[in-house]
Formats: structure tokens, C-alpha cells, sequence
């Protein structure tokens, strides 16, 4: 996977045991993937209670192209503000607060990091 900004859907568990899907921004640190949330969204309170993740990453103009990367997450608010700041320029060019003025109405921000078990894809 490169940095261009492609949006990612993840898959969460709920607690009836049924997936729940978000799409969202990405990045990359080293082999893990990160990406932003707010305490008490769905996948924050589905990854506090089951960390098993599926990432399903499906560029739109290759549209037979995915990676599924499988994995477990890990969370903290560490360095959040500073993520949903890098996440925001890469996919729309400003810091979030600039892009989205409610932002500062948002619950604390979540740094989800997922450490890969397994990839599958087509090229």
C-alpha cells in the first residue's frame, strides 16, 4: 500500500457478534496501519471489546484492486490530535479543525493501531 490517500472500510465487531463497517482515513507506520476515532463512536466501543479488525483497502480508480489486511488493534489517546492533524491534511489538505469546525465539539480523539496478521489482495 502507498500513501496516496485512499479510503479504507473497516470491519468491527459488535457485540451480537455481527460486523459493522466504517470507511474512514488511513495511514502507515512502519507494518502497522492507523487510523482516527472518538471515544464512544461504534468501532471505538467494538475494539475495546473484541480488537480483531479486517481492513479492506479498494482504490476507486483500480476497482479490482483491494488489499484485506486481517489484524488486532491496539488503542490510546497518545499523540491523537497529532494523527487526526496528518489524517486531515493528507486527505483534504487542512487540519481538521479547518476542514471540519465542529471538530472542536468532538469526544476525545482515539488513535487505532493495527498490527497485521494476515494480507490477501489481487493486483
Amino acid at each position: 500500500m502507498d500513501d496516496t490517500p485512499v479510503f479504507a472500510t473497516i470491519a468491527t465487531l459488535q457485540p451480537d457478534g455481527s460486523p459493522q463497517l466504517s470507511v474512514t482515513w488511513i495511514t502507515r507506520e512502519g507494518d502497522d496501519l492507523l487510523l482516527s476515532t472518538t471515544v464512544g463512536r461504534r468501532k471505538e466501543t467494538n475494539l475495546r471489546r473484541d480488537p480483531r479488525i479486517t481492513v479492506l483497502i479498494n482504490p476507486h480508480n483500480a476497482p479490482y484492486t483491494y488489499a484485506e489486511i486481517r489484524g488486532t488493534a491496539s488503542l490510546t489517546t497518545e499523540g491523537a490530535q497529532d494523527l487526526i492533524n496528518q489524517l486531515s491534511r493528507k486527505y483534504t489538505g487542512k487540519d481538521y479543525a479547518d476542514f471540519n469546525p465542529a471538530a472542536k465539539d468532538d469526544a476525545e480523539r482515539v488513535v487505532v493501531r493495527i498490527t497485521p496478521r494476515k494480507v490477501v489482495g489481487s493486483i
